[in-house]
């Protein structure tokens, strides 16, 4: 079975940074694409940041890019995405999602069998 929890979520100010862990279980075939979406009350579920499992093809939303930085530890069945300079923008349950080797549209919610179960990150302004 394929199991995504997500943790570190919590109450931050504007400017401070944050990490958020997913840890995976499962064979690699079922994650070998992980990414991350967020979603506020009201929209949709948001792309943020994606990895595959050799830590290669990695893609980052535009809102996100040069402030986050996702990265994968295969070894401790982790991802993680290191959040820096947040915004209340950033505020939202945050997600990972698993996906297999086969996926193209890295940015689609569509893409991803599996779900975490989503941890609250509020940045207090």
């Amino acid at each position: 079975q394929v199991q995504l929890v997500e943790s570190g979520g919590r109450l931050v100010q504007a400017g401070d940074s944050l990490r958020l862990s997913c840890t995976t279980s499962g064979h690699s075939s079922d994650i070998y694409h992980v990414g991350w979406f967020r979603q506020v009350p009201g929209k949709g579920r948001e792309f943020v940041a994606t990895i595959d499992w050799d830590n290669r093809d990695i893609d980052y939303a535009d809102s996100v890019k040069g402030r986050f930085t996702i990265s994968r530890d295969n070894a401790k069945n982790t991802v993680t995405l290191q959040m820096n300079n947040l915004s209340s923008e950033d505020t939202a349950v945050y997600y990972c999602a698993a996906g297999p080797w086969s996926v193209r549209s890295f940015r689609s919610t569509r893409s991803y069998n599996y779900w975490g179960q989503g941890t609250q990150v509020t940045v207090s302004s």
